[in-house]
Formats: structure tokens, C-alpha cells, sequence
């Protein structure tokens, strides 16, 4: 068993999985930052992400295994991949393969849903999203 020491100080990859055997995985753009997912990796997915270098998730809902863009076209090569302090969340920057079909922040969003206090809006792309939800606030 790995101390806290060797997990939030070392070098090793010792990611910290949930009961279900998951961790959640944040998926962004390596050239612009903007946020493309949010997923969940088991420990095959991360193995099959880092062994070839393409994006690997597990799926809760159809609980299976599946390589991002193997019915869309539009993979995710990995660039990057980090992990927390604690190891129970990764950070995978990627190359988009094909143009992003949904992300969370910015204008190539399908739909974009922003919170301020007790209404909640809803812009498609062809409106372009010019808010950004923050902690609770929202910015122009």
C-alpha cells in the first residue's frame, strides 16, 4: 500500500479510484485551454490511453469501454496527461481530432447552459455563448 507521501509527493502514477473503480478524468484542448469533457477512466482506459497515446474512457451509462472518437471520427490524441495532488482526478490535455462536437466553456459548444441565481439560460452555438459561469458568478 502506498503512504500519502509516496501519492501526493512522488513520482509514481498511483491514481486513486473510486468504490466503482472510476476516476474522473477533465479533457481539455492543449492549444486553447477551453474544456472539451468531463469523463470517467477505469483502470484499463488509463492503461489503453497511456499505451497508446489516443483517449480511452469508461462509459457509467453503458458501463463498457470506449475509444473516444471511434464512431464520431473525432478522437483525442493525448499531448498531456496530469494528475492531482491526491491522485484522484486527471487532467488530460488533448489534440482534437475533427472539430469538438461538445465541450463545456466557449463558442463551439452545441449548447451552453449558464446559471445566475434562480434562472437558468440556454444559448445555442449560432447565438454564441458570451457568459461564462464562475463559481457562482457570471462574466461577460
Amino acid at each position: 500500500m502506498s503512504s500519502p507521501a509516496d501519492i501526493e509527493e512522488g513520482l509514481a502514477l498511483l491514481p486513486k479510484f473510486d468504490a466503482d473503480g472510476l476516476v474522473t478524468a477533465v479533457v481539455t484542448d492543449a492549444a486553447s485551454g477551453d474544456v472539451l469533457m468531463v469523463a470517467h477512466m477505469n483502470a484499463e482506459a488509463l492503461a489503453k490511453t497511456i499505451e497508446s497515446g489516443e483517449a480511452w474512457y469508461f462509459s457509467r451509462s453503458r458501463k463498457k469501454l470506449w475509444k473516444k472518437g471511434e464512431s464520431s471520427g473525432h478522437g483525442q490524441r493525448i499531448v498531456e496527461l496530469r494528475v492531482d495532488c491526491d491522485q484522484d482526478a486527471l487532467w488530460l490535455k488533448v489534440q482534437q481530432q475533427g472539430p469538438a462536437r461538445a465541450t463545456l466553456a466557449g463558442a463551439r459548444a452545441s449548447t451552453a447552459r449558464c446559471r445566475s441565481g434562480k434562472r437558468a439560460r440556454s444559448r445555442s452555438n449560432s447565438a454564441r455563448l458570451k457568459r461564462r459561469s464562475i463559481r457562482g458568478k457570471v462574466y461577460k
